[in-house]
């Protein structure tokens, strides 16, 4: 995908791609095919909302999983996983028919702006942060929690003063992945926002139909959004990637 970003549409039509004559007038012109860049700043803006927000929730409902007991604990936390297994054209026309009541009966818009993107976003994140934060929270030892509650603290005080901040790792995870939901989301991105609200991966759909509708299709055009769409998940990953691979490996081994 890189090397087709710098070589000329003419060439990569031919199959004459190589290391030599390469153009970087791709990443020049594309910007200007399709509105590349407010797309990526409403997917960042929408993803990482509806990421942040799912970690918070998440934490926040994992903690009393972890460590309370109380009937129907293990049947809701298998009712997190059954729920990422329906698939999403199934819970397409509901939403939208729940957001449109929601909207009428409200008067607060909620299709067309950010408002049903992200909580469609949390109804996939947030089950996944939970099960997460869960399974990690059970790998810390309780007698830090004991040691808060002779020093004075209460469990609320305990969570955020001791688990979380040794929750961090697990809480990264669960942000990476519940963003690279809303990231690689095209089917609500398409029926729940509109032109000024689409994300990233709408428009690099229109994008990709209208370039190769032309004459000669507009294939390093296409690479160079390509390449540039991946970067903001690749340095994410890079920058947490220590803290994934401890949270990833910490919650592997507990068992339910």
């Amino acid at each position: 995908m890189l090397l087709l970003s710098v070589t000329p549409d003419a060439k990569v039509a031919l199959g004459d791609v190589s290391l030599w004559g390469l153009r970087f007038g791709n990443y020049v012109t594309m910007w200007s095919q399709a509105p590349l860049a407010a797309g990526l700043f409403n997917t960042l803006a929408i993803s990482g909302s509806a990421s942040l927000l799912s970690v918070v929730f998440g934490a926040l409902a994992a903690y009393p999983l972890a460590r309370l007991r109380f009937r129907g604990q293990k049947t809701f936390l298998y009712s997190l996983i059954a729920t990422q297994t329906v698939p999403g054209t199934t819970l397409l026309l509901p939403l939208f028919v729940v957001f449109s009541w929601l909207q009428t009966l409200s008067g607060i818009q909620f299709i067309g702006n950010f408002n049903a993107i992200v909580i469609t976003y949390m109804t996939f994140g947030l089950p996944l942060s939970t099960w997460l934060m869960v399974t990690y929270l059970r790998t810390v030892p309780r007698e830090l929690e004991e040691a808060a509650f002779v020093d004075g603290c209460t469990r609320i005080g305990a969570l955020f003063r001791i688990i979380l901040p040794i929750a961090v790792p697990a809480m990264v995870v669960a942000f990476v992945f519940s963003f690279l939901v809303g990231w690689n989301d095209v089917l609500f991105a398409s029926v729940l926002t509109r032109s000024q609200t689409e994300t990233l991966a709408v428009t690099m759909d229109q994008f990709a139909n209208n370039a190769t509708g032309t004459g000669l299709p507009l294939y390093g055009q296409l690479m160079a959004a390509g390449v540039v769409s991946s970067i903001p998940v690749v340095v994410l990953y890079l920058v947490f990637q220590r803290r994934m691979v401890q949270g990833l490996s910490a919650g592997s081994v507990t068992a339910i």
